[in-house]
Order: C-alpha cells, then structure tokens, then sequence
C-alpha cells in the first residue's frame, strides 16, 4: 500500500499568527493546539493536517517546499486580493516577469504561489 500524506508541518516563531493566516486562506479550523504545536485542518475531512510548529529561529533562505494555491469559486484577481488583505505579501524568489503565477508569503515569509486558473477552469 502506497504512502498517504497526512500532516505538513510548518514552522513559525508565532504559530498563532501563521494558523490564523492559514485557516482563513483554506477556510479550516484549528483542531488541536498545544504549547509546541497548532494543528489545523478541514473541517470536512480528517486530513490532510498542518502542523504550525513553534521554533525559536525566523526564517532566512527561500522554501524547498511550498503550496500551490488556486482560486475556487472567485476570480484569480479577486483571490489576490483576499490573500494580500489576509496578510500575505508578493515576494520575488528569482521568478521571471511573465510567468502565469504570483509568488506571495505568508506573514512569516513562507513563500506559496496562487496560480493563474481557478479551479473552476481546470480541466478546459
């Protein structure tokens, strides 16, 4: 039996802050919370989780890993919007001018990308 992804775990030296940020970016909720680690997830299905795991170090170079977003039931732009009034920031990682996509950061610098296409228009 393959492997299932189950938790993705990121770090923060406010762990608050970045839930918050990221239950209101996915529309989930926290469901477990300790003073290491805050755990959210869909309120729909188990998993999968984020854990927002305390550290005591900011971060410093740019993320091996991150999401991949895409607007779901609005406008790529109005998205981009209600990213950036969440708290999230475009940020230049090296990407050229004209790619299709947005590189934004959390409130923490952790970079993510909303991509051009809504969900809507997948698969056309």
């Amino acid at each position: 039996m393959p492997s299932r992804l189950a938790v993705i775990a990121i770090d923060a030296t406010r762990p608050r802050l970045i839930a918050d940020f990221w239950c209101s970016v996915l529309g989930w909720r926290i469901v477990d919370e300790d003073a290491e680690v805050i755990t959210i997830a869909a309120a729909d299905r188990p998993w999968p989780m984020i854990d927002v795991v305390v550290v005591p170090e900011g971060k410093v170079v740019k993320n091996r890993l991150h999401f991949d977003l895409r607007a779901d039931g609005v406008s790529t732009a109005e998205e981009l919007d209600r990213l950036l009034n969440l708290g999230a920031r475009r940020v230049d990682v090296g990407q050229p001018a004209d790619v299709s996509w947005v590189v934004l950061a959390d409130p923490e610098g952790n970079e993510f990308c909303l991509l051009s296409r809504p969900v809507q228009e997948q698969g056309r």
